[in-house]
């Protein structure tokens, strides 16, 4: 297992009287693509900033290979930051846009020159040295400005929401340039967003974040089909979350009937949430699944139908390539490895738990 890069120890984080990071404890591996995902005003470009040294934490400690970096000032980490508005020089060239830091470090000129190719080979931009900002697309211009931050070889690269004035396509193809780069690079990479996409396709590592609060860290993989809470099964992808009753191990009440599940450790007769992701439903005809339904609505989405179902007072998502016209009687099923299990939380103001594999 990788050793640790970044230690965030008990970070609390307020403005004007308003707790934005609460006891944050976080820490990054090295080598690892981590990203820290939530809604706008979850703390999460408080937290990338803090690391990078442009805010101080109240409280707590942000420690980098052991050592306490917390009031050193962001020309003195060895971070660079990439922003989702570029900050490129318009009247500079692209060469000299990515030569600058090296400039402030008075690197020789052969040196710098040799890293600009470098650069911009990585970044697939080769002789594009004189090239102006304002001559490029909005996907180019990022490119660049990761490429200024790289040629720094920096130990992390901060990015904060970069693809985010992007068109879909290109995030889509700058999300595996990202990758391609984390891997030839092999440097840390500390992200953020608030687009569940690009989290699941880039990271190893991904930090549910809300109102302060670390709600669940774990791979891509567990973040979806293993939420932690009713918040995290929400944000990440669709989902159906329904209240249920575990009736023992292994088996689950949902709207009056028993689905069999393989969740255990719940109790008995206790009340549970239970999540069904829309692509874990099966459409049956009538009577044939454990409970039965009728389609209220139905999108072609491409790859799929998405349809709206609706039994016993409860509209189910369900998303499959089967097409089920509006008014169409259908039976739901559902595989007892695709039911997720919940306990509910004492109250509806109960704080996050905070997880650190």
């Amino acid at each position: 297992m990788a050793n640790k890069l970044i230690d965030l120890q008990h970070i609390t984080k307020s403005y004007g009287g308003n707790v934005v990071l609460d006891d944050l404890c976080l820490y990054v591996r090295e080598n690892e693509f981590l990203t820290l995902l939530g809604p706008s005003g979850c703390g999460k470009t408080t937290t990338l900033r803090i690391i990078g040294g442009f805010e101080t934490p109240d409280s707590g400690q942000v420690l980098f290979e052991n050592r306490d970096i917390s009031a050193l000032p962001p020309n003195k980490r060895e971070v660079n930051t990439v922003f989702q508005k570029y900050a490129l020089f318009p009247h500079m060239t692209i060469a000299e846009n990515i030569a600058f830091g090296l400039r402030i470090r008075k690197k020789p000129d052969s040196y710098i020159k040799d890293k600009i190719k470098y650069a911009l080979k990585l970044v697939n931009l080769d002789g594009f040295e004189d090239r102006m900002p304002d001559s490029l697309s909005g996907g180019q211009q990022q490119r660049i400005a990761i490429a200024r931050a790289i040629v720094n070889e920096p130990k992390v690269l901060l990015l904060d929401e970069p693809l985010g004035a992007l068109d879909l396509k290109l995030r889509q193809d700058m999300q595996y340039e990202l990758i391609s780069l984390k891997n030839e690079l092999g440097i840390t990479f500390i992200y953020v967003t608030h687009d569940q996409e690009e989290a699941l396709t880039m990271s190893d590592t991904i930090v549910v974040m809300n109102q302060g609060y670390i709600q669940q860290i774990g791979s891509p993989e567990d973040i979806y089909n293993e939420p932690e809470n009713a918040f995290v099964a929400d944000f990440i992808g669709d989902s159906n979350i329904l209240p249920g009753i575990m009736i023992r191990d292994e088996l689950v009440e949902i709207l009056g009937a028993k689905f069999d599940c393989v969740d255990k450790g719940f109790g008995e007769n206790n009340p549970v949430d239970v999540v069904i992701r829309p692509e874990d439903i099966d459409l049956l005809g009538e009577g044939e699944g454990i409970i039965d339904g009728v389609v209220t609505d139905t999108i072609f989405k491409g790859v799929h139908y998405e349809m709206c179902v609706m039994s016993r007072g409860f509209e189910f998502i369900v998303q499959s390539t089967d097409y089920y016209p509006v008014d169409s009687k259908v039976g739901i099923s559902v595989h007892p490895f695709d039911i997720q299990i919940m306990n509910k939380p004492e109250s509806e103001d109960e704080k996050a738990v905070e997880i650190n594999e």
